[in-house]
């Protein structure tokens, strides 16, 4: 095995790389964003824009992280520098490497937060669960008694909270930085070997649930009936958005985890499968939650409040509700689990690499930074709402610490990283080395070389753009 250079690690075989990446890309933007993009910009039209933005722009760029990582064998900024010497190219390229590292951090710091709401729920249902296996009717309604108010009124009640909030937000980060502590094959590759099969059967078995329990048939029309009256410009850059945000692009995921390749593995067939695998979990998350809001009359077009306010009241409603709640935001939790491990790695490696620190010294440095950071975020709902942290900047003048964290990184450090990737690859990197690296086939690595130099640098560059300047879109 040729193992990175920084740390000395690597995947024990290409099944671990392939899972622990999907695992990686597979988050709260699959399971929560998605299925709210798509109840909001109206369905089908917007899932086949996203399927085609994700194997016109995400597949290439995904090709590109890895080819990075693999070439270069150590961090993001090490390896982006060591391609660009033997690209005979200024190391300054590395500076996207470092965006990418910044804005992992950034996004872990409230991505641990919005995942602490998940861990709450899933305790809140798990012990309603127990407490009808209890009654002797484990089969009943979730949260029986409870108006559909007091359920609604879960999520201000745990913001209001601010102990709480702490506690949530400390249990799943301190369990983040164990496993990156733990290192790549007993931390990282492990929990990506555990957790996966689970998340995949939970996810399998809530769309069986789903199809039988809810109304399959509308919500399959939904998602893949287009009405392309409701495919607007705006809609359009949401799905191309969504697939650089569902496949973790832009942060320098697939570079570190890439830097732990064996040599002689293909790129070009396992960048496919990750992308495949995200994709499909997606689509299969909307044909979980959909059947279920559609059986119950809810609206799917509910936005963020979808998952933590519509969907424990739809449970309420159903047989076996009180069980699938629980599995339900388990299968969440599992899928928060994994990409918020990607998350930490990145500047863990990029400590281990450029200071020389140890791997459990450089994980618990930038765990705590990124709960201190995530304390204000949580904040940001109760004592510190009134704080708006870019309130000079129009974009981010009306929203709270984290919205604002959450589009800083979202509107301007990811697409900064993806464009900078496109171009770098594309037009810097050595032909001959990407070439040998990646392994693709010549029809097929020309066709790749066209997307990564044209298409995806011009389309993140939309991204950019629209996302700085909304009114362009006329929203």
């Amino acid at each position: 095995m040729v193992a990175s250079t920084t740390t000395g690690e690597g995947w024990s075989s290409r099944t671990a790389f392939i899972l622990a990446a999907v695992g990686a890309a597979v988050g709260l933007g699959n399971i929560w964003r998605f299925p709210t993009l798509a109840g909001e910009s109206g369905g089908g039209a917007f899932v086949i824009v996203y399927i085609a933005c994700v194997f016109l722009l995400g597949l290439p760029l995904v090709l590109a992280e890895i080819f990075i990582g693999r070439a270069g064998q150590t961090d993001a900024v090490g390896s982006i520098r060591k391609v660009a010497a033997q690209s005979k190219a200024g190391p300054g390229w590395a500076i996207f490497g470092a965006i990418g590292a910044i804005a992992a951090f950034l996004i872990l710091s409230f991505y641990s937060v919005v995942a602490g709401w998940v861990l709450y729920y899933a305790g809140v249902l798990g012990a309603d669960f127990l407490q009808a296996i209890g009654q002797g009717d484990p089969f009943r309604g979730a949260l029986q008694g409870e108006s559909q108010a007091m359920i609604q009124g879960r999520l201000s009640d745990m913001f209001a909270s601010v102990p709480l909030l702490l506690v949530m937000h400390l249990a799943f980060m301190g369990l983040t930085v164990f496993i990156i502590a733990r290192g790549v094959h007993s931390g990282i590759e492990k929990a990506a070997t555990y957790l996966m099969p689970i998340f995949f059967v939970l996810l399998v078995g809530l769309v069986i649930y789903g199809a039988i329990e809810g109304d399959i048939g509308e919500a399959f029309a939904f998602l893949f009936t287009p009405d392309w009256s409701k495919l607007t410009p705006a809609v359009i850059n949401s799905a191309l958005g969504q697939a650089l945000f569902s496949l973790s692009l832009g942060v320098a995921g697939l570079i570190t985890y890439g830097s732990y390749i064996k040599e002689g593995s293909g790129l070009g067939g396992t960048s496919a499968m990750i992308a495949l695998a995200d994709t499909g979990v997606a689509l299969l998350a909307g044909l979980m939650i959909f059947p279920i809001v559609f059986a119950v009359g809810l609206d799917p077009a509910a936005g963020p409040t979808l998952v933590f306010q519509t969907l424990p009241f739809a449970f309420q409603t159903m047989p076996g509700g009180a069980l699938i709640g629980f599995l339900f935001f388990t299968l969440i939790l599992v899928a928060a689990v994994t990409s918020s491990i990607s998350l930490l790695e990145v500047p863990t490696a990029w400590g281990i690499g450029e200071m020389g620190w140890s791997r459990a010294k450089s994980a618990l440095i930038f765990g705590v930074g990124a709960f201190v950071i995530g304390i204000f975020c949580l904040l940001g709902y109760n004592v510190l709402s009134d704080v708006r942290p870019l309130g000079f900047w129009p974009l981010f003048a009306d929203t709270d610490i984290l919205d604002t964290v959450d589009g800083f990184t979202g509107k301007v450090m990811l697409p900064i990283g993806a464009l900078l990737t496109s171009i770098f690859v594309g037009w810097i990197a050595d032909r001959n080395l990407v070439r040998a690296t990646t392994g693709v086939s010549p029809p097929m690595f020309a066709l790749w070389r066209v997307l990564i130099a044209w298409l995806c640098p011009i389309a993140v560059a939309a991204i950019l753009v629209t996302g700085l300047f909304p009114s362009i879109l006329g929203v």
